[in-house]
């Protein structure tokens, strides 16, 4: 709960806005744990790719080094990574797990848990 806390706000001074935080049931692979470095070493990455500022790289229209990473692992039917947070105030056991490709199905199975049907169902849901 913490990681996505720091994760939606970044570290802005603003008062913080609405926020649902969601838990899934996931069963998917290959998923691989890019916070071993030997991991990243073993495809030619530092921990430096994750760490670039993408956002900032791609408005100047420059491919950002992670996002090469993740060009490379869908190459590789890497299905998503576990990353550390570089989130302002993160430490060394915040880490966030991105999927580049997931359904309702093996072997990319991501399912919301909703049990109590709270989130909205379709478009028409939100205000």
């Amino acid at each position: 709960m913490e990681t996505a806390w720091l994760e939606a706000q970044q570290g802005f001074p603003f008062k913080p806005q609405p926020l649902t935080i969601c838990a899934y049931d996931v069963d998917s692979e290959p998923v691989l744990d890019v916070t071993d470095p030997p991991n990243l070493d073993n495809l030619g990455f530092s921990s430096s790719a994750l760490a670039c500022p993408w956002e900032d790289l791609a408005d100047q229209g420059k491919m950002p080094p992670s996002w090469e990473l993740a060009k490379t692992l869908i190459a590789n039917k890497i299905t998503g990574i576990i990353v550390p947070s570089f989130a302002p105030g993160a430490t060394k056991n915040d880490q966030n797990l991105i999927f580049w490709k997931w359904s309702g199905d093996l072997p990319s199975r991501v399912i919301v848990i909703d049990d109590e049907g709270r989130l909205p169902r379709t478009d028409m849901s939100w205000p």
